[in-house]
């Protein structure tokens, strides 16, 4: 859809270059690929070293291009030329779209480098793709599908929400026409992509009355309206993602037949909360890889002019804290992802908490990074800098607090019921939401559920300490970790007491004390997730299948609790630090996957 702009000549899509000469086609002894995507690792490659300071796709040109608020054109353009837009149409319509843990790890090479790139080129069309993909007809279907295949974008146009920021400030009216269909008023401060769009999903008020039946989902575009003005406003400057283009949008009774209304009359609020639970899940999965970035930063800037190579004393277990907070925060993100595959009628309160905790405990890692890089922090690349910009980001593509309201909005109201019938109750999920990178089913959206009370890692997290309790393993780790874990099923049963006292209280479900309550709930699924994702290791001989990590992700997680956590044995953090140490000297990525890395 196009009335403020001549149309976009779209690229073709070939597939990215094959890996440079000389590149291993071996990982270390000892690591296990996890199935690693070729398009990720050609993407990798693609974009080359982030540290070499003349990679037009480098830390250094994306820092100057974010200084300048201007998008990196040049890598707007290799990506385009890489096809990526078709990593977001699903594979029955002709893209590449059929697993979202897959989906993750082709992203992360471009979130390694610039959360603003990744939103502003990435994952912003899919966002808003798909609900279409969700409820859509085939028609409705198809016709994105040609826009994202030829190389064009899609942009979302959220419904405003209580503790609305600039992007969720306003919304769209959508009034029936006599002889059928719509005619479409409002605007909306701060749309990404606005200005490039070919099409907008746009969330629109159907109803004047409050209520999950208020909003409608309607397609606009890619063809002009017939009648009305739709006005591309100018650009905004927002504090993070400067690269990123936001602009306003604005709709003067413009007309849309009946058939753009996806889904059915009213769905719009149903179709949010189905749709967005890939947003839930996608979005902490790929900025983790920002976090990994400055991670790599921090240990370049502690073990510089170092001459056994090792950082000083005081920024060791910051640097091996964060690496296991990364690890916690994949394992919660993977198993997040592939639940949505393997279990999608289930997956709805997992990707709430997902998205719900995970922002918070990146952020403090960044703050704990930022001792160990000091003035570094500031820099402007390539080997560091990348702080200052992530710090800004990170809020941006959180949504802020508006983000965390709408995961409460999910989670509390679930807490008594969840307490009553499914803690220390349910089952055990599949074994297959612990592996990551082994296959899955293929991904369909109209599976997607927004109701339902199933807990898929309360059972994990009863059933480990379980197992760990009956075999203790040799060694202090594993008496630690079986500690630890026996800690958080006491965690689980103080909170379900908690909840169902609270029900019997009549307090309202948003009193304080049951966000307070959603909060530790949150990080107790963290913690499973960690169980889970550790036992899931058990047969290979990797990092991963040891304790250590666990340990110390537990000790941290249960230190946020204010939980009684005894201090770490000190082998945990030596284990850690010497695992982060080394994959940044074989340049493997600091997640749960450990792939190899252009730089």
């Amino acid at each position: 859809m196009s009335t403020a702009r001549p149309p976009a000549e779209h690229p073709a899509a070939p597939h990215p270059a094959p890996h440079p000469a000389g590149q291993p086609d071996r990982q270390p002894a000892g690591y296990r690929d996890a199935g690693e995507p070729e398009r990720a690792a050609r993407l990798e490659a693609a974009l080359g070293d982030p540290f070499d300071p003349a990679n037009p796709h480098g830390h250094r040109a994306l820092l100057h291009a974010d200084d300048a608020r201007a998008v990196p054109e040049a890598t707007e353009a290799l990506l385009a030329g890489a096809g990526l837009a078709a990593e977001f149409v699903p594979h029955h319509l002709g893209g590449r779209l059929r697993d979202l843990e897959q989906l993750a790890r082709v992203l992360r090479p471009l979130f390694r480098r610039d959360l603003a790139l990744g939103y502003g080129f990435g994952i912003t069309s899919l966002f808003a793709a798909s609900a279409v993909w969700t409820a859509g007809d085939p028609r409705q279907q198809q016709a994105l599908a040609r826009v994202l295949l030829g190389g064009g974008r899609v942009s979302i146009v959220h419904r405003e929400v209580a503790h609305a920021n600039a992007i969720l400030r306003h919304e769209l009216t959508a009034l029936r026409e006599p002889g059928g269909g719509f005619v479409l008023n409002g605007r909306k401060d701060a749309v990404i992509n606005a200005a490039t769009a070919d099409a907008f999903v746009a969330y629109a008020r159907t109803s004047p009355k409050d209520g999950p039946a208020s909003h409608s989902v309607l397609l606009l575009g890619p063809q002009p309206p017939a009648r009305g003005e739709l006005r591309r406003l100018a650009r905004i400057e927002t504090p993070g993602m400067r690269g990123a283009h936001f602009s306003g949008l604005e709709l003067r009774d413009v007309a849309v037949p009946e058939d753009a209304v996806v889904g059915s009359v009213g769905d719009g609020v149903p179709l949010a909360l189905r749709s967005f639970q890939i947003s839930h899940c996608l979005i902490p999965g790929t900025v983790l890889a920002g976090v990994d970035s400055v991670l790599r930063q921090a240990v370049r800037a502690a073990t510089d002019n170092r001459p056994d190579g090792q950082p000083a004393r005081r920024g060791r277990r910051a640097l091996a804290g964060v690496f296991a907070d990364l690890l916690a925060c994949d394992a919660m993100a993977v198993t997040g992802l592939r639940a949505l595959s393997l279990v999608p009628r289930d997956a709805y309160l997992l990707a709430a908490a997902v998205k719900y905790t995970m922002p918070d405990l990146l952020r403090e890692d960044l703050e704990e990074l930022a001792t160990v890089l000091g003035a570094r922090g500031y820099d402007r690349g390539p080997f560091a800098g990348g702080y200052e910009k992530l710090a800004r980001d990170l809020p941006v593509a959180g949504l802020g607090h508006s983000g965390t309201a709408v995961c409460q909005a999910v989670l509390v109201p679930q807490l008594s019921t969840l307490a009553r019938t499914t803690w220390f109750r349910n089952d055990e999920p599949p074994d297959g939401l612990f592996t990551p990178g082994a296959p899955l089913p293929a991904f369909e959206h109209r599976n997607l559920a927004h109701f339902g009370t199933q807990d898929l890692l309360t059972a994990t997290l009863v059933a480990a300490a379980a197992r760990l309790q009956a075999q203790p393993g040799p060694g202090p780790l594993h008496q630690a970790l079986a500690h630890l874990a026996g800690l958080f099923v006491e965690e689980l049963r103080t909170l379900r007491a908690r909840c169902i006292a609270l029900a019997a209280s009549g307090h309202a479900a948003f009193d304080p004390q049951a966000c307070a309550l959603a909060d530790r709930y949150a990080l107790v699924l963290a913690a499973a997730a960690c169980l889970g994702i550790w036992e899931g290791q058990a047969a290979a001989d990797t990092f991963l299948a040891r304790p250590a990590w666990a340990v110390l992700a537990l000790g941290r997680i249960g230190r946020r609790l204010g939980a009684p956590v005894p201090p770490t044995p000190p082998q945990a953090d030596a284990e850690v630090l010497a695992e982060v140490l080394e994959r940044c000297r074989q340049g493997r990525s600091l997640d749960l996957y450990g792939t190899h890395l252009a730089g």
